[in-house]
């Protein structure tokens, strides 16, 4: 078995496979423990603030525009100017760090790929390790594939820009401790591709450039600011490598959006419109607020007033400060047997590309390569050709924080069917996770974390609430169970893959009368 040199204080916990080593060399990890004794505490006391802003929120103080930084958001200030290979994002495409996905992903014709380490992927210690060799390899440009016929997949001359999505600052790596702390994910995912390969991607003419999940303040922000600032020091590469958007994707992150920016000045790319996160988001801080309770997942549209409100001032926002605003996630799987499924799907992401950069966006995110080309038609015919629109400033927003709470706005109806779905696919995802496979393809959907996560969170807070069918039945426990025997039947029952415990989880996560921040958290005890 391949052996370690650890720095001092640092354990690996976690096998050794082939070629682990080289990414977990001696001076990594020492790379590793720096960022986690120089921000570990100040992670762990924002962590404790969001618990505060959450007991806030459960005793009625509704989230508002901070009244101690208007100074930033009536100020005068840009970011710093965008790198020539982050002007045009028209549309980005996402997915895990698997092998073949990588080469897919940036071999599609997408201006940009986010590889990422967060909700598309079950962060199994092989599955993060072999990210990082994966990445490595991308970006030296030797990264292959052999199929099963034997035939080999390299990358095409012209790929997309590489960027990287690290997992959230609530998470841990288990499988390494720091002084006998676990080290923060985030920083892992961070530290490793920054150390073995920001040098090269600057002498590759572009940079380190990440995209940062489930922000709750902009004091997050600055702790990312720092990190970035004490990594490049440290890496002695030049202030202001690194690039970095930011998912806006909780509903505290949508009152600090300027606030964001300017702590991230210097290393902006602009925001992120996370819709389907953000929607969590929703359900999770309001959880207590029985009139905050959504419809049907499915009617839970970007037309939706809170929804619509929270877009179109992203958009607003990164334009006012010369950053890129950038649309969210279509999901769709295209069908290889149904045209009539297909149809009516691609008419309705082409509709919502045309709505997003009708709206101002610069560009989308996809989530299959065979999405690229209508993303690209869209935003190219709106765009005429230009690299982005960041020119239309949309002073014609203007949105109130009532606005961004109009939850209560939202329409529709709780059904069985919806009910029903919420259940079956988080039991589906679940049962993915557990086995390495944080993507997964349900409905023709690409389903990740987030969507599970709003599966999960509507069962609870409509449990909790006891909400009403529209058939006139209650929400109760007894119910749920019915359709859970049900739903879970019909996926071949307990005894099936890992549905056991994917049941198990779900019970714990909608039954618990306190509600659990992120399902990811007692999951990952079942990873290895």
């Amino acid at each position: 078995m391949t052996e370690l040199t650890l720095p001092q204080g640092v354990n690996v916990e976690g096998e050794l496979s082939e070629g682990f080593e080289q990414i977990l060399s001696e001076d990594a990890l020492a790379f590793l423990a720096v960022l986690h004794r120089r921000f570990n505490a100040r992670r762990l006391e924002l962590l404790a603030r969001r618990e505060v802003r959450q007991a806030e929120f459960d005793a009625g103080i509704l989230p508002d525009f901070l009244s101690d930084t208007e100074e930033i958001r009536f100020g005068s200030w840009n970011v710093a100017p965008t790198p020539d290979d982050l002007q045009q994002r028209w549309v980005e495409i996402t997915g895990p760090v698997d092998r073949k996905m990588m080469i897919g992903a940036l071999n599609s014709g997408a201006d940009a790929f986010m590889a990422d380490f967060e909700d598309s992927l079950s962060p199994t210690w092989d599955n993060v390790v072999n990210g990082q060799i994966n990445a490595r390899d991308a970006v030296r440009r030797e990264i292959t594939f052999e199929n099963p016929d034997g035939s080999v997949r390299t990358l095409n001359e012209q790929i997309a820009t590489l960027l990287i999505r690290p997992r959230g600052w609530h998470l841990d790596e288990k499988h390494i401790t720091v002084d006998g702390e676990p080290l923060s994910a985030s920083l892992f995912d961070f530290g490793l591709y920054m150390f073995h390969n920001a040098a090269e991607r600057i002498a590759r003419g572009t940079g380190p450039y990440f995209y940062l999940p489930k922000l709750e303040s902009h004091l997050e922000a600055r702790l990312w600011n720092d990190a970035f600032v004490a990594a490049q020091d440290e890496l002695g590469v030049p202030q202001g490598s690194i690039r970095a958007t930011v998912l806006i994707e909780t509903l505290p992150a949508a009152f600090e959006m300027e606030e964001i920016l300017y702590e991230l000045r210097d290393h902006s790319a602009g925001l992120n419109a996370g819709r389907w996160d953000y929607i969590f988001s929703a359900v999770k801080r309001f959880r207590s607020r029985a009139e905050f309770s959504l419809p049907d997942r499915v009617q839970v549209t970007m037309t939706t007033p809170f929804m619509r409100s929270y877009t179109e001032l992203l958009v607003r926002t990164c334009h006012k400060r010369g950053a890129h605003a950038m649309g969210g996630m279509a999901a769709f799987i295209p069908s290889r047997r149904d045209p009539e499924i297909n149809e009516i799907a691609l008419t309705g992401v082409r509709a919502d590309k045309e709505r997003e950069s009708g709206d101002g966006f610069d560009g989308t995110w996809v989530a299959h390569p065979d999405l690229v080309q209508i993303a690209r038609e869209v935003f190219e015919g709106a765009l005429a050709g230009a690299r982005n629109q960041r020119e239309r400033l949309r002073e014609d927003v203007e949105v109130e924080a009532p606005q961004l709470l109009s939850l209560d706005r939202s329409g529709g109806t709780v059904t069985e069917a919806g009910l029903r779905l919420n259940i079956s696919v988080a039991l589906q995802y679940l049962n993915s996770w557990l086995n390495g496979n944080g993507a997964a393809a349900i409905n023709n959907l690409m389903e990740d974390a987030a969507t599970a996560e709003i599966s999960r969170g509507q069962i609870w807070q409509w449990l909790r609430h006891g909400a009403t069918l529209d058939d006139g039945r209650v929400i109760t426990s007894d119910l749920y169970e019915q359709l859970r025997d049900e739903e879970l039947e019909a996926l071949g029952g307990d005894g099936e893959s890992r549905y056991g415990v994917a049941r198990e989880i779900l019970d714990g996560l909608v039954l618990n009368e306190e509600f659990t921040e992120f399902l990811t958290l007692p999951a990952y005890a079942y990873l290895d």
